[in-house]
């Protein structure tokens, strides 16, 4: 059965951004392009059929969500359903996981692995991460490396943009007390 999919292109304070969905929910996030002018391209790579068109009453506040939190303001999107249906199994495990990291916030790609059970590796997990469609909103970027490194970022902008949206939502290590925290 065909899909009948949707896109929406939206301004924010980093470049526009897109949403695509479908009746199961969201089915794509993109970052802003390097190319201006080039999302309705790239979404038709992944979405031939998809047309531009006003997000249902479920996504209508997503693209100014996106907006607020690129902007700089702390943000979560617990609520947005995911059209999981084309996902491998394991990746909407990972993806699952990975949304029950708080903004402000991040663990290792072996702290997630250890948290989904024996049969994910952090390797697993970073290449789950790397198909990743949904960035922001399935949050990889509050997912790094061991070692203080931040490991991959598939959207445009790589590992500068991760550190960007982790600054903006002034994250930091899982559980790990900070310098304005108070110790009792």
């Amino acid at each position: 059965m065909a899909r009948t999919e949707a896109f929406t292109v939206f301004a924010t304070p980093l470049g526009d951004c897109a949403i695509a969905w479908s009746a199961d929910g969201l089915s794509g996030v993109w970052l802003p392009a390097l190319v201006s002018g080039a999302l309705p391209r790239t979404i038709a790579r992944r979405h031939p059929d998809a047309v531009a068109a006003t997000p249902p009453a479920a996504l209508a506040a997503l693209p100014g969500a996106i907006a607020r939190l690129l902007g700089g303001e702390r943000i979560d999107f617990d609520d947005v359903r995911l059209d999981l249906a084309d996902a491998e199994p394991f990746d909407a495990r990972v993806y699952v996981a990975a949304r029950t990291i708080p903004a402000g916030e991040f663990v290792t790609y072996g702290e997630l692995a250890a948290r989904m059970g024996r049969d994910a590796t952090a390797r697993e997990v970073g290449q789950s991460l790397g198909r990743n469609r949904w960035p922001i909103v399935v949050p990889c970027h509050r997912i790094v490396a061991s070692g203080n490194g931040l490991g991959g970022f598939s959207a445009p902008g790589g590992t500068a943009t991760k550190q960007r949206l982790l600054a903006i939502e002034r994250a930091r290590r899982s559980g790990a007390p900070d310098l304005f925290d108070v110790v009792r």
